[in-house]
């Protein structure tokens, strides 16, 4: 039995990483297994919509971990998003996820089969109406049908918590739980007034619901203060520009978004893929925009999880 080497990825520079990395997949797929054709190790990573970014992102960092670590198969998963990843990444059915801050446990004691590779971006919490219709401020939405997010997403979180920092919580707003696809969907039909959805910029599905018909997003810079004083600090207010989808600007609320990892995976292999987060953000930025706003700097920034000890590992050598 082969047993992983926790300095096998002690290396400075991109190409002895490279070979530091075949060595160490080979030594995880071969780990405790006697046939020469041993099953690649599977890496899941738990996204969310398809036209938001959670899954951009991992479709992109999928294709570098498949390109860039022989032995690993990564893959993605489609759900529900934030609270949905976070489940699956701490019960073992994904390796890595993405989630909103807001959705983890106030303590990592509460959440012990998880930790954090990175902070990767921020979150903007956005409510989308149609222009020239009725919702112009949240309190506007009182007795109107919304869309909160899907259920287990961190949108629906989010949501909830503004709706009741406003005084709309209980039945004062009609609520229904979609996510991002089916709210576009809904919204352009009738069906509902208003969605929130919370995600990077730019979200696509809201981009192209932006191009077909006439769009409004609701300012909630106001909102930032009330829900940093009822559940934390995590909040903070970022503007959405007009450049972004071609409406007034506005302030919103936003909270950091984190990429997570099962806390039981080998130290080497999560050192890897936090080294290849890193220097791979060009590539992951031309798959969506949030994701090349990483830096090692930002990244160590993940309270309340701890970073992975492979994670950390990487940090402390690249010195950001």
């Amino acid at each position: 039995m082969h047993r992983v080497s926790r300095t096998s990825s002690g290396r400075a520079g991109s190409r002895r990483a490279g070979a530091a990395a075949l060595v160490l997949v080979a030594a995880l797929t071969a780990a405790g297994c006697r046939d020469e054709r041993a099953e690649p190790v599977a890496i899941r990573i738990a996204t969310g919509s398809p036209t938001a970014v959670y899954y951009a992102f991992g479709q992109s960092l999928a294709t570098i971990l498949n390109r860039e670590l022989p032995g690993v198969r990564a893959s993605v998963v489609i759900t529900a998003a934030s609270a949905e990843n976070v489940r699956l990444v701490g019960s073992g059915a994904a390796e890595l996820g993405f989630t909103q801050a807001d959705v983890l446990p106030a303590s990592p004691a509460q959440s012990p089969t998880v930790d954090a590779v990175a902070r990767v971006y921020d979150d903007q919490l956005h409510l989308v109406t149609t222009d020239g219709g009725p919702v112009r401020t949240i309190g506007d939405l009182r007795g109107r049908r919304v869309s909160v997010g899907a259920p287990g997403s961190g949108t629906e979180i989010t949501a909830t918590r503004l709706l009741e920092v406003a005084r709309l919580g209980g039945d004062a707003v009609r609520r229904e739980r979609l996510g991002l696809d089916d709210s576009v969907a809904a919204l352009r039909s009738g069906r509902i007034d208003a969605f929130f959805f919370s995600g990077g910029l730019p979200v696509r599905g809201i981009e192209e619901l932006a191009e077909r018909s006439a769009t409004r997003i609701v300012d909630l810079g106001e909102w930032t203060e009330p829900l940093r004083a009822r559940y934390g600090q995590v909040y903070v207010s970022r503007d959405i520009p007009r450049s972004v989808y071609g409406m007034n600007p506005v302030t919103t609320v936003a909270d950091p978004n984190y990429l997570i990892v099962r806390a039981n995976l080998p130290e080497p292999l999560v050192r890897e893929v936090t080294r290849l987060l890193m220097e791979r953000r060009a590539e992951l930025g031309a798959a969506h925009p949030a994701a090349g706003r990483m830096s090692p700097r930002s990244a160590i920034a993940t309270a309340p999880l701890p970073l992975h000890p492979g994670a950390a590992a990487w940090y402390r050598a690249a010195k950001p």
